[in-house]
Order: C-alpha cells, then sequence, then structure tokens
C-alpha cells in the first residue's frame, strides 16, 4: 500500500501539535508544518524567503504536488520548462516529480509560501493570477455579513486540476469574525490557517474544538503564526480595530475524491442560515 492510499490515523488538537508560531520569520526554504512534528497528516507548510541579489532556491517536490504562493515582494518560479512571475498572492500549481526554482525579482526580495501534499498521479502545470481571482465571482465573493463578513478569495480550488492540495486568502472586515458560523470537514479535509497582513499590534483569536463547551485550542494569533485543523470547528476573531487575515490551505483525505472545497458541516446550533459558502461549493 502506498503512502498516499495509507489510511493514517487522526491526530489530536493540542497546543504542541496544532500551533507553529512565528513562521514568516527567517531566510531561505525552511519547513513548519509535516507529518509527524505537527497534527498534519497530508498537508505540508513551509516558507522560501528570498532577499534581493540572494541566490536562487533550488529543490525537488518529489513524490508532493506543490502549491507556491507569493505572499510578498514578487519571485520567478521556473520549473517543467516553464517560468512565471508571481506578484503578491499569485499562485503556480506544480506537479509532482518537478524540479523548480525560485528567485527573487526587484529590490524588495520575495517571500513566497510553499503547500504541499504527496500524491499518487500527476496534474498539470498553472499559473493562477491574484487580479483574475478577484474578477471571478465562482473564486472571489464577500463572505457573511457583520460581524462576521470576509473577503474570501480561492487561488487554488475547483479552478485549478490537483490531487490534494486547495489554498485561498481571506480577509476579515475589522473586528469582526471569519470561518463563521463555525464548520468542520474531518472525514474530507484536514487544513491550517497561516496569519498574514496583520501588522502589529493586530492580533486574533482562533478556536478549534470538537466539543463547544470544553474548546481543545483557544489560541492568540499574529502575523506569521499557524494553525493546524486536524478536526473540529475553527472559527476566529479579529481584535477590534484590526483584521484577521489568512492564508488558508488544505488537504484532501482520498486523492481527488474528497478535493472538494466549501463542503462542509456547520455546528448545529448556526446551521439554520447555512454555511456562507454556497457560492464557491464543490458540492454539486
Amino acid at each position: 500500500m502506498s503512502q498516499t492510499q495509507e489510511v493514517i490515523t487522526q491526530n489530536p488538537i493540542t497546543p504542541e501539535t496544532c500551533f507553529v508560531p512565528k513562521t514568516h520569520e527567517g531566510k531561505g526554504r525552511r519547513t513548519a508544518v509535516k507529518r509527524g512534528a505537527t497534527a498534519a497528516r497530508y498537508l505540508h507548510y513551509g516558507r522560501i524567503t528570498i532577499a534581493a541579489g540572494d541566490t536562487a532556491e533550488k529543490f525537488s517536490n518529489n513524490d508532493h504536488e506543490t502549491g507556491l504562493i507569493c505572499l510578498n515582494g514578487s519571485a520567478k518560479v521556473s520549473t517543467n520548462g516553464s517560468s512565471f512571475q508571481l506578484d503578491q498572492y499569485d499562485t503556480v500549481y506544480v506537479p509532482r516529480d518537478s524540479e523548480i526554482e525560485v528567485e527573487a525579482i526587484g529590490d524588495a526580495g520575495c517571500d513566497l509560501a510553499e503547500i504541499s501534499a504527496p500524491v499518487e498521479k500527476q496534474y498539470p502545470l498553472q499559473f493562477v493570477s491574484y487580479k483574475e481571482v478577484r474578477e471571478n465571482p465562482r473564486l472571489h465573493l464577500i463572505a457573511g455579513k457583520p460581524p462576521a463578513e470576509r473577503d474570501l478569495n480561492v487561488l487554488i480550488g475547483a479552478n485549478v486540476e490537483a490531487g490534494r492540495i486547495m489554498a485561498g486568502v481571506t480577509f476579515s472586515t475589522p473586528g469582526n469574525w471569519t470561518s463563521w458560523p463555525p464548520h468542520e470537514h474531518s472525514k474530507l479535509l484536514e487544513e491550517a490557517y497561516l496569519f498574514i497582513d496583520m501588522p502589529a499590534p493586530s492580533f486574533g483569536v482562533q478556536f478549534v474544538y470538537t466539543d463547544p463547551q470544553n474548546p481543545e485550542l483557544v489560541q492568540v494569533v499574529r502575523e506569521g503564526d499557524c494553525v493546524l485543523m486536524p478536526q473540529g470547528y475553527h472559527p476566529n476573531v479579529a481584535a477590534p480595530g484590526g483584521q484577521i487575515n489568512f492564508l488558508w490551505r488544505m488537504a484532501a483525505i482520498r486523492e481527488g475524491e474528497d478535493r472538494l472545497y466549501g463542503v462542509v458541516n456547520v455546528q448545529p446550533e448556526y446551521a439554520a442560515g447555512g454555511s456562507g459558502l454556497e457560492a464557491v461549493s464543490d458540492k454539486k
């Protein structure tokens, strides 16, 4: 039985397994979330931070499909005979068994999120323009209403053929909740939030729980922090006057079959109004 077919035991929700602080600090290519060290089973996350003039980062993704998302600056990504310029929130999906080179463009350098998951199949190389995402109502919407209003953008979803990974960016209205009403999707997907564009003193509070009376994780989050949701409901809230913004990343449990965005189970007490994700749901 291959690694991607193997049924991996669900990991517990604890601060030690589900909270990785300050992942934005550092240089070069490094890993913050992987199987074993955290609650992740299939989802991997790292950063590639290159200053202007520094040597390019070169690596093979082996049996992992990979999403590279530009968080700051500009980058040139070269792979499989093609090159792409990535500006903020532009994305490249790279199939498994690829050689990848990332170099900084311009004086600001670049900072990329690298997300990946093991897959059996190869899927097509694809570039995703953030500008085009913003213009597509199937990929960009204002979800919810105050005090749970947020700007949601799907970067790797139904627009990209892939085996496991999905990703996007969500920006709250200042002081609002997001991922509300509380929902979970652990039978299909595991997820993680990377908190971005939250300059000090901005902060928020992230919840992860299977029992609303006894939350397993209640965590203050700031710029660069990462929270994993191997299971459970996971709402969060911004401190007054500031936003809670995050790059969300998901990995399907079963390759292909479970890769469904917006298919969620809403916490029963809040289910009457729907999930708020109907416009971008992959459920038929």
